[in-house]
């Protein structure tokens, strides 16, 4: 294969093609521009990144296109995904100056101590087609405040994206070899993070993927590995007296970007009392989500899953779950022949026993009943995953013992399991991620900290274990 070819998925229209990178040109790019951009005081690399906001913020409505038709999100998404790039640069600088900033610390002696901080140099960026230009943005414009140079590879399914994104980056005056695009697929990718000559790598995408990189780099301590992997995340619905809110919470979760989020609800645990009137709720409000094109007239609720592969495996994972004995509430059915649209599918699993702990990526809400709360507690930390996990009641007690017992990054109360703030710090534990939060907290891993011991003038004595002269 010599280029990569891109398609809407909910037409099947070609959208983009183009040849595939060359990786050792990219990162021999990136290596000789990097210290340049590097010495340029703070100030001018934020400054191009509020110039890079407002190129986004000019070109906003083309970009949501381009987004919308590459991943089958429905518009009004894709805008907000445009103004989540947009506001990352605020958030970023805001988060460099608290997490990064210099500063001095007491010393003896009449010296003085100085914390600043350096960039690594080159750093890879794995994006996901989920979110192909915020989640890869999240990286990228920290990396860059931070000093770093940049060789961003998106997902194969949303290049287009991609482009249009360091296109913005280049317009607003970060040089070229600081930001460099490298298309191409699975090859490609494994290439660019095994090469010698980065720096770390800031991935964002499946468990799998991110479990191989962690081995890959376990004997590469010298480079930062950033993972920002998937979850199996649990909502549990308990002692609320409002089901409607509950229900529609539930949907949000769940069914969004038709469940193509990693912070999407894959589980939801209920109280056997609530189970009837609950699904009730949730099968009416689901019955009139509409799913459609992205431009489609009414808007849509949702838009396909990236491709008919992936609606394939999802429909496959749901007839196995049917094999192990679960009970169908909603069947996941395919409206249009040969385009990966699927309609919102419950499962109920209570009674199989070895409940398979994997991401379905994609609209699969699967239900267990719970009698009491300490088993809904225990039933939420039965993964390896450890992302979001939300909580719907009324009694602030259950939710301290919900936040003391549950083990994720994310734990919300009477909120959707997903719809995290760029403004707070974004990650999990276990399989969703190796301990180094993103958003926020991307500071952390886009430069090191150096502590210096400083004086003016050389001054040392030695007062003991000298023998007399």
């Amino acid at each position: 294969m010599s280029e990569i070819v891109s398609f809407e998925p909910a037409t099947g229209a070609e959208l983009w093609r183009g040849p595939i990178g060359d990786v050792d040109a990219e990162v021999a790019a990136a290596r000789s521009g990097w210290s340049t951009w590097a010495a340029r005081p703070l100030t001018y690399r934020i400054e191009t990144m509020r110039r890079f906001a407002n190129v986004v913020r000019q070109r906003a409505e083309a970009f949501a296109d381009v987004i919308a038709r590459e991943t089958g999100k429905p518009l009004w998404e894709a805008r907000t995904e445009v103004d989540t790039v947009i506001g990352k640069v605020d958030i970023s600088v805001s988060a460099y100056s608290e997490r990064s900033a210099q500063r001095r610390l007491d010393a003896p002696m009449g010296s003085r101590m100085a914390l600043r901080h350096k960039p690594h140099g080159v750093l890879a960026v794995l994006g996901p087609y989920n979110f192909p230009a915020h989640l890869p943005n999240g990286h990228i414009v920290p990396a860059l405040i931070a000093g770093n140079a940049v060789i961003f590879k998106p997902s194969e399914k949303t290049p287009a994206t991609g482009v249009f994104l360091v296109e913005c980056y280049r317009a607003a005056g970060v040089p070229e070899e600081c930001i460099r695009l490298l298309i191409g697929g699975p090859n490609e990718g494994r290439a660019l993070a095994g090469h010698d000559g980065i720096d770390g790598l800031l991935f964002t995408g499946s468990a799998r993927t991110g479990i191989a990189l962690n081995r890959a780099f376990a004997e590469k301590p010298e480079k930062i590995l950033a993972l920002e992997m998937g979850g199996n995340n649990p909502i549990v619905v308990w002692d609320t007296p409002d089901l409607y809110t509950a229900a529609v919470l539930v949907i949000q979760s769940a069914f969004t970007t038709a469940g193509q989020r990693c912070t999407a609800a894959r589980r939801l645990i209920v109280d056997e009392k609530l189970y009837e009137p609950l699904m009730e709720q949730i099968t009416k409000i689901v019955a009139r989500l509409i799913v459609d094109h992205p431009h489609a007239d009414p808007t849509p609720f949702m838009g396909p899953v990236i491709d008919n592969q992936v609606a394939d495996e999802l429909t496959e994972s749901f007839l196995a779950l049917m094999m192990r004995g679960g009970r169908a509430i909603r069947h996941l059915v395919r409206p249009v022949e040969d385009r990966p649209f699927l309609l919102p599918s419950i499962i109920d699993m209570t009674n199989v026993a070895d409940r398979p702990d994997i991401e379905l990526f994609g609209p699969i809400l699967q239900v267990v009943r719970e009698t009491d709360f300490d088993s809904a507690v225990a039933e939420a930390n039965n993964t390896r995953y450890g992302l979001s996990a939300s909580l719907i009641s009324q009694t602030p007690a259950l939710y301290d013992r919900f936040w003391a017992g549950t083990r994720a990054g994310i734990v919300n109360w009477n909120r959707p399991t997903n719809g995290a703030s760029s403004s707070a710090p974004f990650g999990g534990v276990g399989w969703s991620g190796n301990h180094r939060p993103s958003a926020y907290y991307a500071a952390d891993y886009c430069a090191y900290p150096v502590v210096s011991n400083e004086a003016d003038a050389a001054r040392a004595s030695i007062g003991i274990g000298l023998r007399d002269a």
